[in-house]
């Protein structure tokens, strides 16, 4: 936090002892949007709140990750889960969920001394996708050793077309609550933002409901899903954005995870993802851009994306939570294998 020591919150597993010999490898692993709201933390969640079926449904995954013997590190992030008014979760900066994802393997290291082996994978999905991303890039300067690939489920990408296309749109959705998370993410990059300068009248009533519901539940008609993509924003926004609204611009543009990394790059994503796509229309951009992006960029490294892209057909729905979510049960064995692989060259 701009320079100042910050408590996160997180859980750290360990393999079965009478299974598996010590040291353990290390899955680093980044969650998916929940909220920004403390209670919704995945350390905090007891099952009793808008966020417990998707901080629950990676459990199968995580659980598969302990059975090969490997510990697994989940950080719930800066600020989510030991926030304050004052200081809220920032949604999708790179930086601050790079520190997360990155720290918690530093304290593993040092809580369960000689358990932990030096290597280790990074591993996420949604947000987590995108903050896996970031965490890889930064690592070289937080974590000097040790990280043998990073492997992203359908990670968020390109949040500034979306926001943008969300803003002229004449009806409300389930989307919209996303509105205020990358909101609370741009102030938390570039604090001063103006909330009030960014929203309308309307929508900066609702900014509160951050602090008191889930993502699921800033879905409902009486919350942000209740309130038209083009009644969110002040003025004409986003044809003609105010000094704020520039600014919110600048840091949703920074949120897009095409950055350097130098290990291995795994990404998964379902072609009937709803949630985040693999393709969209100009001048949106989906998972197939970011993809191609990542692999422009690192080119000079050596480092071509492993892109594992379901089929329309191969992802079952797998209940309410849609394809966004069945796609880790889906790839989960093969992006196990992947790890391992990573491991054993090592």
């Amino acid at each position: 936090m701009r320079g100042k020591e910050v408590a996160t919150s997180g859980i750290i597993a360990l393999p079965d002892r009478t299974q598996h010999t010590m040291p353990y490898p290390l899955i680093s692993w980044a969650h998916g949007t929940v909220g920004v709201a403390n209670f919704v933390a995945p350390s905090r969640d007891r099952g009793d709140t808008g966020a417990s079926p998707m901080n629950a449904y990676p459990n199968d995954l995580l659980n598969s990750f302990l059975r090969r013997g490997w510990a697994v590190a989940m950080t719930d992030y800066e600020a989510l889960g030991t926030g304050t008014e004052d200081h809220i979760h920032p949604y999708l900066l790179g930086a601050s969920e790079a520190n997360g994802v990155l720290d918690i393997v530093l304290a593993a290291r040092r809580i369960f001394r000689g358990a932990i082996a030096e290597k280790y994978a990074i591993v996420g999905h949604s947000q987590g996708g995108q903050a896996a991303l970031f965490a890889a890039h930064h690592a070289p300067g937080r974590v000097e050793r040790g990280l043998v690939g990073v492997a992203a489920i359908a990670p968020s990408n390109h949040s500034l077309p979306l926001v943008r296309a969300g803003a002229e749109e004449d009806k409300t959705g389930d989307g919209f609550a996303f509105t205020p998370l990358f909101l609370a993410g741009a102030i938390g990059g570039e604090p001063t933002i103006e909330p009030a300068e960014v929203l309308s009248d309307a929508a900066f009533e609702l900014l509160p409901h951050i602090l008191d519901r889930s993502r699921a539940e800033l879905s409902y008609a009486d919350s942000w899903g209740g309130i038209k993509g083009n009644a969110q924003f002040r003025g004409t926004y986003p044809e003609d954005p105010n000094e704020h609204q520039q600014l919110f611009d600048d840091q949703l543009a920074r949120m897009n995870p095409d950055v350097e990394i130098k290990v291995p790059v795994r990404i998964t994503q379902a072609a009937g993802d709803l949630r985040v796509f693999a393709v969209l229309p100009d001048p949106l951009k989906g998972t197939d851009v970011l993809v191609e992006e990542l692999n422009e960029t690192n080119k000079e490294h050596g480092i071509e994306v492993e892109y594992k892209r379901y089929g329309l057909l191969e992802v079952p729905v797998g209940g309410p939570l849609g394809v966004h979510f069945a796609t880790i049960n889906r790839d989960a064995p093969a992006l196990a294998d992947w790890i391992g692989d990573r491991f054993a060259d090592a």
